[in-house]
């Protein structure tokens, strides 16, 4: 591995010259800093991470949070993860991620070491126990994700609230009187997730602004679980005529099921999703669905990062759109699985 020392032997300069081109702390002449860097791109010098980041106070390292947890779609959240990593190594910074459940310690541990320079939160709760960390600490972060209270803090997230009020309002418009919702794991709720309490949110809301009579059913997922679900439901409301659902894992086995009772998608019973496009578009009946833009969240949280840091490196107020709470507009793409209700025959 090339040394420094090396590099100043071949450019003709001291040790303490490369290093200054390297770090810009003092003022080098334009002939001399081409020279070096002349030097480093010839000899291949890489500088050493840890001693950069002692000499400049910068790691260049955004941590990610992702408790990946067994009752969460981790395939979306690793999509988002994966567009963190991308965005985040176009503006020259790496990824250091977080997969455990620590919280608050975690992040403590973390930005108090110096070892990362900004932090993005994922699986945000509307009671989040990591906020009041990042409230004290202070360190650049951004939240995908929305809580109760985000006053103060930096977030971007799609608008679930909005999203459920779409669904509703496309099912109200085909006629449905009576729906039901199969959401996430009963976990999802018990821990007051942002995303799945928003979404029932809206679902319930614009439910009674439409006159619509809707039922909210948790599920595991997996077979059995939707079936036992699903049997409950029928029970509770036969004459339910659409489904709403919010879990990835329910999909294939709720238009198993219907199928296996004799009711045909769309023309019995319509079902409506909100999930990532490939899941709706790849499923047994293409869904009608609302997206979730999993890798624009997570380019949109580091290009959100990034201007905070560079505000705050230049000593400039935050520019617009680097703080607050930005909510993507839910967008629904009707696919084969929904269509108006049967009609009833008389006395039902």
């Amino acid at each position: 591995m090339v040394t420094l020392a090396e590099v100043a032997r071949h450019a003709g300069v001291s040790a303490s010259t490369v290093s200054y081109v390297l770090s810009g702390k003092r003022p080098i002449s334009a002939v001399t800093r081409r020279r070096v860097r002349a030097s480093i791109e010839q000899l291949g010098y890489q500088p050493h991470a840890g001693a950069r980041a002692l000499a400049s106070s910068r790691s260049r390292i955004i941590a990610l949070m992702v408790p990946l947890r067994t009752d969460m779609y981790v395939p979306v959240m690793l999509e988002i993860a994966v567009a963190v990593a991308t965005t985040a190594r176009a503006h020259g910074y790496d990824v250091l991620l977080l997969t455990g459940e620590e919280g608050p310690s975690a992040l403590r541990r973390v930005t108090g070491s110096g070892l990362a320079e900004a932090v993005i939160l994922m699986d945000v709760q509307l009671d989040d126990g990591r906020l009041p960390v990042l409230r004290t600490a202070g360190p650049p972060a951004v939240l995908v994700g929305l809580p109760a209270d985000p006053a103060g803090l930096n977030c971007v997230d799609l608008d679930f609230r909005a999203a459920g009020a779409l669904c509703v309002d496309h099912l109200a418009g085909l006629g449905h009187r009576e729906i039901a919702v199969i959401g996430e794991s009963p976990g999802v709720y018990a821990r007051h997730t942002g995303f799945a309490e928003r979404t029932l949110s809206g679902l319930r809301s614009r439910a009674a602004e439409r006159e619509v009579r809707m039922l909210h059913r948790p599920c595991e997922g997996g077979h059995d679980a939707v079936a036992a679900v699903l049997a409950r439901i029928l029970d509770e409301r036969p004459h339910v005529s659409a489904f709403v659902v919010q879990n990835e894992t329910a999909v294939e086995p709720l238009l198993a099921l219907l199928r296996r009772t004799g009711r045909a998608v769309p023309e019995d019973v319509s079902v409506v999703a909100v999930c990532a496009d490939q899941i709706a578009a790849q499923a047994s009946v293409p869904l009608t669905s609302v997206a979730i833009p999993a890798q624009e969240l997570g380019r949109r949280a580091v290009e959100r990062l990034i201007a905070r840091l560079t505000a705050r490196l230049t000593g400039r107020p935050d520019g617009e759109g680097a703080a607050g709470v930005e909510l993507l507009t839910p967008v629904l793409t009707v696919r084969d699985s929904s269509g108006p209700p049967p009609p009833r025959t008389p006395g039902t």
